[in-house]
Protein backbone atom coordinates (compact mmCIF):
# COMPACT_ATOMS: atom_id res chain seq x y z
CA UNK A 1 0.00 0.00 0.00
CA UNK A 2 1.52 3.46 -1.01
CA UNK A 3 0.85 6.65 0.72
CA UNK A 4 -1.20 9.50 -0.97
CA UNK A 5 1.94 12.27 -1.23
CA UNK A 6 -0.57 15.17 -1.95
CA UNK A 7 -3.25 13.85 0.57
CA UNK A 8 -4.90 17.42 0.82
CA UNK A 9 -5.04 17.94 -2.93
CA UNK A 10 -7.71 20.48 -3.44
CA UNK A 11 -8.24 21.36 -0.12
CA UNK A 12 -8.04 24.85 1.17
CA UNK A 13 -6.26 26.42 4.16
CA UNK A 14 -5.39 29.55 6.07
CA UNK A 15 -2.85 29.92 8.00
CA UNK A 16 -3.14 33.20 9.97
CA UNK A 17 0.19 34.26 11.45
CA UNK A 18 2.20 32.07 8.69
CA UNK A 19 4.85 35.03 7.99
CA UNK A 20 7.76 33.04 10.09
CA UNK A 21 8.20 30.56 12.82
CA UNK A 22 5.58 27.89 13.59
CA UNK A 23 3.56 29.73 11.00
CA UNK A 24 5.61 29.10 7.83
CA UNK A 25 6.36 25.86 8.63
CA UNK A 26 3.08 24.85 8.74
CA UNK A 27 1.65 26.86 5.32
CA UNK A 28 4.84 25.02 3.70
CA UNK A 29 3.86 21.69 4.64
CA UNK A 30 0.64 22.16 4.04
CA UNK A 31 1.25 23.15 0.79
CA UNK A 32 3.55 20.39 0.30
CA UNK A 33 0.74 18.16 0.47
CA UNK A 34 -1.10 19.97 -1.72
CA UNK A 35 -3.15 22.37 -0.13
CA UNK A 36 -4.03 25.79 -0.91
CA UNK A 37 -2.82 27.75 1.53
CA UNK A 38 -3.74 31.81 2.28
CA UNK A 39 -0.24 32.51 4.22
CA UNK A 40 -1.74 36.04 6.21
CA UNK A 41 -0.01 38.21 8.97
CA UNK A 42 1.11 41.96 9.14
CA UNK A 43 4.87 41.60 7.55
CA UNK A 44 4.56 41.93 3.57
CA UNK A 45 6.31 43.59 0.76
CA UNK A 46 4.15 46.20 0.80
CA UNK A 47 4.47 47.37 4.39
CA UNK A 48 6.23 45.41 7.77
CA UNK A 49 4.80 44.95 11.12
CA UNK A 50 6.67 46.58 14.10
CA UNK A 51 8.72 43.41 14.62
CA UNK A 52 11.21 44.50 12.00
CA UNK A 53 11.96 41.26 10.85
CA UNK A 54 12.85 40.36 7.31
CA UNK A 55 10.72 37.57 6.60
CA UNK A 56 7.31 38.51 4.89
CA UNK A 57 3.86 36.34 3.97
CA UNK A 58 5.21 36.91 0.59
CA UNK A 59 8.10 34.70 1.03
CA UNK A 60 5.88 32.22 2.91
CA UNK A 61 3.44 31.84 -0.31
CA UNK A 62 6.70 31.26 -2.42
CA UNK A 63 7.49 28.37 -0.39
CA UNK A 64 4.20 27.03 -0.06
CA UNK A 65 3.83 27.03 -4.17
CA UNK A 66 7.61 25.74 -4.65
CA UNK A 67 6.74 23.05 -2.27
CA UNK A 68 4.03 21.87 -4.27
CA UNK A 69 0.91 23.50 -3.12
CA UNK A 70 -0.52 27.14 -4.10
CA UNK A 71 0.16 29.96 -2.28
CA UNK A 72 -1.44 33.04 -1.71
CA UNK A 73 0.00 35.80 0.41
CA UNK A 74 -2.84 37.95 1.88
CA UNK A 75 -2.05 40.94 4.01
CA UNK A 76 -3.74 40.92 7.29
CA UNK A 77 -3.77 42.73 10.85
CA UNK A 78 -5.82 39.95 12.93
CA UNK A 79 -6.72 42.49 15.33
CA UNK A 80 -8.94 44.69 13.40
CA UNK A 81 -12.30 42.40 12.55
CA UNK A 82 -12.92 44.56 9.37
CA UNK A 83 -9.58 42.83 7.85
CA UNK A 84 -10.42 39.36 9.06
CA UNK A 85 -13.87 39.95 7.79
CA UNK A 86 -12.50 41.25 4.21
CA UNK A 87 -9.71 38.10 4.43
CA UNK A 88 -12.64 35.39 5.09
CA UNK A 89 -14.86 36.80 2.17
CA UNK A 90 -12.04 36.72 -0.06
CA UNK A 91 -11.66 33.41 0.35
CA UNK A 92 -15.31 32.24 0.04
CA UNK A 93 -15.57 33.90 -3.12
CA UNK A 94 -12.33 32.64 -4.45
CA UNK A 95 -12.84 29.22 -3.03
CA UNK A 96 -16.52 28.55 -3.84
CA UNK A 97 -16.91 28.70 -0.09
CA UNK A 98 -14.35 26.03 0.80
CA UNK A 99 -12.19 26.33 4.20
CA UNK A 100 -10.85 23.04 5.23
CA UNK A 101 -7.97 24.03 7.68
CA UNK A 102 -7.54 27.08 9.97
CA UNK A 103 -4.70 27.52 11.93
CA UNK A 104 -4.33 30.23 14.33
CA UNK A 105 -0.69 31.03 14.81
CA UNK A 106 -0.39 34.82 15.41
CA UNK A 107 1.98 35.70 18.31
CA UNK A 108 3.52 39.06 17.65
CA UNK A 109 4.68 38.94 21.14
CA UNK A 110 7.92 38.46 21.57
CA UNK A 111 9.17 41.94 21.88
CA UNK A 112 6.24 42.40 24.53
CA UNK A 113 7.66 39.87 27.09
CA UNK A 114 8.88 40.43 30.20
CA UNK A 115 11.11 37.16 31.57
CA UNK A 116 12.61 39.58 34.40
CA UNK A 117 9.92 40.65 36.66
CA UNK A 118 6.52 39.91 38.17
CA UNK A 119 3.07 40.74 37.24
CA UNK A 120 3.07 43.29 39.98
CA UNK A 121 5.84 44.97 38.64
CA UNK A 122 5.34 44.52 34.85
CA UNK A 123 4.25 47.89 32.00
CA UNK A 124 0.80 46.67 32.31
CA UNK A 125 -0.60 48.29 28.53
CA UNK A 126 2.82 46.26 27.33
CA UNK A 127 1.31 42.84 28.61
CA UNK A 128 -2.54 43.69 27.88
CA UNK A 129 -1.02 44.20 23.82
CA UNK A 130 0.33 41.16 24.29
CA UNK A 131 -2.94 39.45 25.03
CA UNK A 132 -4.53 41.44 22.26
CA UNK A 133 -1.72 40.00 19.72
CA UNK A 134 -1.84 36.36 20.55
CA UNK A 135 -5.43 35.91 22.27
CA UNK A 136 -7.87 38.22 20.63
CA UNK A 137 -6.15 38.16 17.51
CA UNK A 138 -7.11 34.60 17.03
CA UNK A 139 -11.25 34.60 18.89
CA UNK A 140 -11.78 37.20 15.69
CA UNK A 141 -10.30 35.41 13.03
CA UNK A 142 -12.34 32.04 14.26
CA UNK A 143 -15.28 34.53 14.86
CA UNK A 144 -15.46 35.16 11.08
CA UNK A 145 -13.26 31.59 9.36
CA UNK A 146 -15.80 29.42 10.84
CA UNK A 147 -18.94 30.07 9.34
CA UNK A 148 -17.32 28.58 6.24
CA UNK A 149 -16.28 24.92 7.72
CA UNK A 150 -19.63 25.08 9.72
CA UNK A 151 -21.86 25.03 6.63
CA UNK A 152 -19.66 22.38 4.47
CA UNK A 153 -19.97 19.89 7.96
CA UNK A 154 -16.26 19.36 8.13
CA UNK A 155 -12.60 20.92 9.09
CA UNK A 156 -9.84 21.48 11.25
CA UNK A 157 -9.09 24.18 13.62
CA UNK A 158 -5.42 24.17 15.00
CA UNK A 159 -4.46 26.56 17.72
CA UNK A 160 -0.90 26.92 18.21
CA UNK A 161 0.34 27.28 21.86
CA UNK A 162 3.87 26.99 23.53
CA UNK A 163 3.39 23.45 26.22
CA UNK A 164 0.58 21.37 26.32
CA UNK A 165 0.87 20.90 30.09
CA UNK A 166 -0.48 23.43 32.86
CA UNK A 167 3.07 24.21 34.09
CA UNK A 168 3.77 27.66 34.62
CA UNK A 169 5.57 29.17 30.89
CA UNK A 170 8.10 31.88 33.37
CA UNK A 171 6.37 35.06 32.57
CA UNK A 172 2.67 36.03 33.82
CA UNK A 173 1.63 37.38 30.16
CA UNK A 174 3.54 34.54 28.04
CA UNK A 175 1.83 31.83 30.55
CA UNK A 176 -1.89 33.58 29.95
CA UNK A 177 -1.47 33.81 26.59
CA UNK A 178 -0.48 30.03 25.54
CA UNK A 179 -2.66 28.54 28.16
CA UNK A 180 -5.82 30.85 26.86
CA UNK A 181 -4.94 29.68 23.50
CA UNK A 182 -4.97 25.84 24.70
CA UNK A 183 -8.92 26.92 26.04
CA UNK A 184 -9.74 28.51 22.78
CA UNK A 185 -9.40 24.79 21.16
CA UNK A 186 -10.97 23.18 23.78
CA UNK A 187 -13.83 25.81 23.49
CA UNK A 188 -14.54 25.43 19.59
CA UNK A 189 -14.56 21.96 20.17
CA UNK A 190 -16.97 21.81 22.27
CA UNK A 191 -19.43 24.22 20.14
CA UNK A 192 -17.97 22.70 16.57
CA UNK A 193 -18.15 18.86 17.22
CA UNK A 194 -22.11 18.61 16.89
CA UNK A 195 -20.61 20.31 12.91
CA UNK A 196 -18.73 17.84 12.18
CA UNK A 197 -15.64 20.04 12.70
CA UNK A 198 -12.71 19.16 15.22
CA UNK A 199 -10.22 21.82 17.18
CA UNK A 200 -7.18 20.91 18.45
CA UNK A 201 -4.26 23.04 20.30
CA UNK A 202 -0.89 21.94 19.09
CA UNK A 203 2.62 22.98 20.74
CA UNK A 204 6.11 22.00 19.27
CA UNK A 205 9.07 21.23 21.24
CA UNK A 206 12.28 23.77 21.69
CA UNK A 207 11.30 25.53 18.12
CA UNK A 208 14.58 26.39 15.59
CA UNK A 209 12.50 29.35 14.38
CA UNK A 210 14.86 32.05 12.47
CA UNK A 211 14.65 34.08 15.57
CA UNK A 212 16.20 31.15 17.74
CA UNK A 213 18.38 30.51 15.35
CA UNK A 214 19.72 34.27 15.35
CA UNK A 215 19.88 34.26 19.24
CA UNK A 216 22.00 31.36 18.64
CA UNK A 217 24.14 32.76 16.21
CA UNK A 218 23.77 30.03 13.43
CA UNK A 219 22.16 28.85 10.52
CA UNK A 220 20.15 25.98 9.51
CA UNK A 221 23.44 24.76 8.16
CA UNK A 222 25.39 24.71 10.96
CA UNK A 223 22.43 24.67 13.96
CA UNK A 224 23.97 21.84 16.00
CA UNK A 225 26.69 25.01 16.91
CA UNK A 226 24.37 26.66 19.01
CA UNK A 227 23.93 23.71 21.32
CA UNK A 228 27.74 24.97 22.57
CA UNK A 229 26.05 27.61 24.23
CA UNK A 230 22.98 25.48 25.46
CA UNK A 231 23.04 21.61 25.27
CA UNK A 232 19.23 21.34 25.23
CA UNK A 233 19.39 23.09 21.64
CA UNK A 234 20.96 19.80 20.45
CA UNK A 235 17.47 18.40 20.61
CA UNK A 236 15.79 21.03 19.14
CA UNK A 237 12.92 20.73 16.24
CA UNK A 238 12.41 22.94 12.59
CA UNK A 239 9.34 24.79 11.90
CA UNK A 240 8.88 22.13 9.43
CA UNK A 241 8.64 19.46 12.13
CA UNK A 242 5.23 20.94 13.81
CA UNK A 243 4.25 21.18 9.78
CA UNK A 244 4.21 17.89 8.94
CA UNK A 245 2.09 17.37 12.58
CA UNK A 246 -0.69 19.46 11.51
CA UNK A 247 -0.52 18.03 7.47
CA UNK A 248 -0.46 14.74 9.14
CA UNK A 249 -3.73 15.60 11.45
CA UNK A 250 -5.31 17.56 8.66
CA UNK A 251 -4.78 14.60 6.21
CA UNK A 252 -6.23 12.08 9.11
CA UNK A 253 -10.10 11.09 8.51
CA UNK A 254 -10.47 10.50 11.98
CA UNK A 255 -9.11 13.22 13.35
CA UNK A 256 -12.75 14.39 15.43
CA UNK A 257 -11.11 11.65 17.94
CA UNK A 258 -8.87 13.92 18.95
CA UNK A 259 -10.60 17.42 19.24
CA UNK A 260 -10.70 19.05 22.30
CA UNK A 261 -7.30 18.10 23.31
CA UNK A 262 -3.68 19.68 23.53
CA UNK A 263 -1.27 17.78 20.92
CA UNK A 264 2.38 17.81 20.91
CA UNK A 265 4.95 17.26 17.99
CA UNK A 266 6.73 14.95 20.42
CA UNK A 267 3.50 12.34 20.76
CA UNK A 268 2.30 12.89 16.98
CA UNK A 269 5.25 11.39 15.34
CA UNK A 270 4.99 8.39 17.14
CA UNK A 271 1.11 7.77 15.12
CA UNK A 272 2.27 9.46 12.07
CA UNK A 273 5.69 8.58 11.39
CA UNK A 274 6.82 11.59 10.22
CA UNK A 275 10.30 13.15 10.69
CA UNK A 276 11.78 16.57 10.55
CA UNK A 277 13.97 17.69 7.97
CA UNK A 278 17.16 15.65 8.70
CA UNK A 279 15.26 12.25 9.28
CA UNK A 280 15.39 12.95 12.68
CA UNK A 281 12.13 12.60 15.23
CA UNK A 282 13.08 15.22 18.01
CA UNK A 283 11.11 14.18 21.38
CA UNK A 284 11.96 17.15 23.34
CA UNK A 285 9.13 15.62 26.20
CA UNK A 286 11.34 12.46 26.38
CA UNK A 287 14.94 14.59 26.56
CA UNK A 288 13.07 16.55 29.38
CA UNK A 289 12.10 14.08 31.45
CA UNK A 290 15.71 12.53 31.75
CA UNK A 291 18.34 15.44 31.68
CA UNK A 292 15.13 18.71 32.87
CA UNK A 293 12.71 17.07 35.44
CA UNK A 294 15.48 16.66 38.46
CA UNK A 295 15.60 20.54 38.46
CA UNK A 296 12.85 21.18 36.84
CA UNK A 297 9.94 19.04 37.67
CA UNK A 298 7.88 17.32 35.32
CA UNK A 299 6.36 18.81 32.81
CA UNK A 300 2.88 17.91 33.72
CA UNK A 301 -0.07 16.63 32.36
CA UNK A 302 -1.42 17.67 29.26
CA UNK A 303 -4.20 20.43 29.72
Amino acid sequence: MTTDPRPLAGKVALVAGGTRGGGRGIAVELGAAGATVYVTGRSSSAGRSDLDRPETIEGTAERVTAAGGLGIPVRTDHSRPEEVRALVERIAAEQDGRLDVLVNSVWGGDPLTDWAHPLWEQDLDAGLRLLRRAVESHIVTSRFALPLMVARGSGLVVEVTDGNTARYRGSFFYDMAKSAVVRLAVAQAAELKPHGVAAVAITPGFLRSEAMLEHFGVTEANWIDGAAKDPNFAHSETPAYLGRAVAALAADPGVMAKTGRALATWGLYREYGFTDVDGTQPDFAAHWAKNLEAEYGPLGDPL
